[in-house]
């Protein structure tokens, strides 16, 4: 147990407005979020975390390749997903991506994994709803076997 209060900051790429009231292409949040996170690196935060989704309303899909644009511009801070939709995506796959995240940031990287709050990524991946469970607690078997190797 640690006596250091650690502090924070997470997005999803909230898709934000310009001066105008108009929406900001999906594009420009993504390069947005990037000195976000060397601000929150530079005041002394210990966590920037990115978030997962597939909808219009985010701009995020690929978690780790904006927290490995960050990487290339932070030292210090922690890079981790917030959360990583591990129910529509393959356990391998995500735990390469980590651990290539990790070794280019010097070990920083963190995953959280989840479920998913919104289930639109179970249409695009041509996944079943009715599984949503199943995936879940199958792919996290795989994931957890894979630590241990």
């Amino acid at each position: 147990m640690t006596d250091k209060l650690e502090l924070g900051l997470d997005t999803f790429g909230d898709v934000t407005f310009d001066a105008h009231g108009q929406p900001l292409h999906q594009s420009q949040v993504l390069r947005n979020v990037v000195p976000e996170a060397v601000l929150a690196d530079q005041v002394g935060l210990d966590l920037f975390g990115i978030g997962e989704h597939h909808r219009a309303d985010f701009s995020v899909s690929a978690p780790e390749v904006v927290l490995a644009a960050i990487a290339g511009q932070t030292s210090r801070i922690r890079l981790g997903s917030a959360v990583t939709v591990l129910s529509s995506d393959d356990p391998v796959r995500v735990y390469q991506r980590f651990a290539t995240l990790d070794a280019v940031s010097s070990g920083r990287a963190e995953v959280v994994l989840g479920r998913g709050s919104f289930t639109e990524s179970f249409p695009l991946f041509r996944l079943d709803l009715g599984d949503y469970e199943q995936l879940f607690e199958e792919k996290l078997d795989l994931f957890t076997e894979l630590l241990k190797e």
